[in-house]
């Protein structure tokens, strides 16, 4: 599942989101900035957190658009928020993934304030992808929420593209054993399971129901999964304690080791 490549349009949109939110450096400057943004998002190691993801969550952000204050900031935090991204660090999936939300956020503030975005945007836009470690928006903030439930709205999917998404994420996190990756991804859809609402913005209240059922369909077939995962384990320990037999022997065995 290797990245798939970036759409023409996509560095055109970057900066008119670049420019209609007050960059005031040159256009080359902008598109420079643009394409090593774009280079970020397709690093053969993302098979979920790539370009793809980047062009679904600003389709979201566009369906949300009339429900924020200011939506290039949203824009801009959306191609900012999955930038910096490492699969490789385990403890860091456990908690959240591999989207590293403080690096991109600082990174976002760095460029942004190169490309010559009015203050205080580059600080707002780095605030917004800061608040996807939680996906907890406080009540009065439009376009954190916006940012969230688009960022979210994968959970929504159909279920041919719930699948692939599954697919896709187990790909990225291959290197991990199995039963590590099954028990991550169980804690990360128990806490969904358990929020009073997974979006919560009034449009984005309608993915609710789809995202609930492929929550919890994925969360009973992990817990399967995760179950049967354990019993080879205790089957191949118990194996293992068992004394090996010399032909003729008669001798006392072993003590079994404890589970």
């Amino acid at each position: 599942m290797n990245s798939p490549d970036a759409p023409q349009w996509l560095i055109g949109e970057w900066a008119r989101t670049c420019l209609d939110a007050g960059a005031t450096a040159d256009e080359a400057e902008v598109l420079a900035v643009g394409e090593r943004l774009i280079d970020r998002w397709m690093q053969p190691d993302r098979h979920f957190h790539n370009v793809r993801h980047l062009t679904d969550v600003l389709a979201r952000v566009d369906e949300l658009e009339r429900e924020t204050h200011e939506p290039q900031l949203v824009r801009l935090a959306a191609w900012y928020h999955g930038a910096i991204f490492d699969a490789d660090e385990e403890t860091s999936y456990a908690q959240r993934g591999g989207e590293d939300e403080l690096a991109s956020a600082a990174l976002a503030r760095a460029e942004l304030t190169d490309l010559g975005l009015p203050a205080p945007g580059p600080d707002r836009v780095a605030e917004l992808v800061t608040a996807l470690r939680r996906h907890s928006p406080e009540p009065d903030d439009v376009d954190c929420a916006v940012l969230c439930d688009a960022d979210l709205a994968m959970l929504a999917g159909d279920p041919q593209r719930y699948k692939t998404y599954l697919a896709e994420v187990r790909a990225e996190y291959a290197h991990l054993p199995v039963e590590e990756f099954v028990r991550a991804r169980i804690a990360i859809l128990r806490k969904l399971d358990q929020r009073e609402s997974l979006f919560r913005t009034p449009l984005g209240a309608a993915w609710e129901e789809p995202a609930r059922q492929n929550v919890q369909a994925e969360l009973h077939r992990l817990e399967k999964e995760l179950a049967a995962l354990q019993d080879k384990s205790a089957h191949e320990h118990h194996a293992a304690a068992e004394p090996d037999a010399a032909p003729g022997a008669d001798r006392p065995t072993a003590p079994r080791a404890r589970l």
